[in-house]
């Protein structure tokens, strides 16, 4: 067998050799491209995140996990480190992007050249052994080979990012779980004070009205101040329950796992403004869906060029093999190394190719800026936001509620001196509880907003449908 023909039987042995080492070890890490999530995560959202691949490892997560909240009160912080290591969903994603790494794997290894081999020629004067190797595709794979690990690289950080973008949706939506919970205890325990005030009003009225001193429309009046409280602390109770509820779902937990509380009000306002006059700025540094966005231009660009190079060869059929046949005496004859068929198309494709990659490259050029758009309002929306709710917030806590407490106070004085009614007093303390439960309600307008903040400033799709 002379050397031309036996480089063409070793051509597929020497496609494999052209294969990007460096890449393929990228890509077949265990835990390919996590490393920038776990960094990312922790920028944006001041805690870690894990990609757990075994049940050793989801044992020891789930070990930690419950260190970490077993019967104690947890912060926002440790909710959220929860639930970037106990998710399944976020799970899930962290699969994506292995899947992804994988892809970017095949592309960077190629196709496998295909080997046949078939044994005939068998006569009735003697033995004849027939060795054929066929190579189909190898030709077009090496010529494309750049091109497609380009775009699977390009994926690759798409899918890096869209995973960052998970891990930070899923963080931002703990963040706002854990604040609705705590905000919703803090209303029922609200009202549960306010209710022992009230039944012992509603025990004095009764009281009265066995005496006499009371008519039954006044003891009516407090005693259904007293029904309606019940009713409205019953409300409370479900909704810090399902509220609650919601925060373990997202951490992932179940059985045992959720013996854990949240605080019975959330922290206080802090003492400046707050607010990031830069989130607009910073929206555009590191939103993850724009990054994503850009990328998606990239691909659109090295997907054109893709389609151009197999345009070209899509026309023509290329075999490359060789054939090896041993005669009886023991001589090897090799026969076809190279055939090729060429079929002219009927159209041109090359105009066809370049217009779609036109409009697709413009698709995803108005996309972009159409994100970009939103993204900017968004920052500029939710930095107004902050700020507007720490006005309100602290004009509650500064303005009404001093002035509801001061009413309060002398309502019982007038009460404890005989010139007001029992009624007019659980009046009072009904505006009193109202405006204890606004206070409290704009103080977690605030803490939302704040949430919402570092959201849209880091971007990424949601996890789900916050309430």
């Amino acid at each position: 067998m002379n050397c031309p023909r036996a480089a063409a039987l070793l051509l597929p042995l020497l496609i494999a050799a052209c294969a990007d080492q460096a890449t393929i070890a990228t890509a077949s890490a265990p835990r390919a491209g996590f490393a920038f999530v776990t960094d990312g995560a922790r920028r944006a959202t001041g805690t870690e995140s894990a990609w757990t691949q075994s049940a050793a490892e989801i044992a020891a997560t789930e070990a930690r996990v419950r260190s970490l909240i077993a019967g104690k009160t947890i912060g926002p912080d440790t909710a959220v480190q929860v639930a970037l290591m106990n998710n399944r969903g976020l799970q899930a994603a962290y699969a994506e992007l292995g899947l992804s790494a994988t892809d970017l794997w095949e592309a960077a290894i190629g196709t496998p050249a295909s080997l046949e081999l078939s044994l005939g020629n068998i006569g009735e004067v003697g033995l004849a052994r027939s060795l054929e190797a066929t190579m189909t595709g190898a030709i077009l794979d090496l010529a494309t080979r750049d091109a497609r690990t380009a775009i699977a690289e390009t994926h690759f950080r798409q899918a890096q990012l869209a995973a960052l973008g998970e891990t930070v949706a899923l963080a931002a939506e703990t963040r706002q779980a854990w604040i609705g919970a705590v905000a919703a205890f803090e209303a029922a325990s609200l009202i549960a004070r306010a209710q022992n005030t009230a039944d012992a009003a509603s025990e004095l009225a009764a009281e009265l009205g066995r005496t006499g001193a009371m008519n039954r429309a006044d003891q009516a009046r407090e005693h259904v101040f007293t029904a309606e409280l019940a009713g409205e602390r019953a409300d409370a109770r479900l909704e810090a329950q399902l509220a609650k509820e919601r925060l373990t779902r997202l951490m992932g937990l179940w059985e045992s796992d959720i013996a854990y509380y949240v605080p019975d009000a959330l922290p206080s306002l802090p003492g400046r403004q707050p607010g990031r006059s830069d989130a607009e700025r910073l929206a555009m540094q590191h939103r993850t869906d724009l990054a994503i966005s850009r990328l998606e231009l990239e691909a659109v660009a090295r997907e054109y060029r893709l389609d151009s190079a197999t345009r070209m060869l899509s026309d023509i059929e290329i075999v490359a093999g060789a054939e090896a046949t041993r005669s009886d005496e023991g001589d090897t004859e090799t026969e076809r190394v190279l055939e090729a068929s060429l079929e002219i198309p009927i159209y041109d494709t090359g105009k066809l190719i370049s217009r779609r990659a036109e409009l697709a490259y413009m698709r995803a050029a108005h996309e972009l800026a159409r994100q970009a758009v939103d993204a900017r309002s968004e920052a500029r929306s939710a930095h107004a936001a902050v700020t507007g709710k720490y006005r309100i917030a602290r004009h509650w806590r500064d303005e009404v509620l001093p002035l509801r407490r001061e009413i309060d106070a002398e309502a019982l004085k007038s009460y404890n001196g005989m010139l007001t009614s029992t009624f007019e007093l659980i009046s009072d303390a009904r505006d009193g509880l109202e405006a204890q439960l606004s206070t409290a309600e704009a103080k977690a307008d605030y803490w939302r907003a704040e949430a919402d903040l570092a959201a849209v400033i880091w971007g990424g799709a949601s996890m789900g449908d916050s309430e």
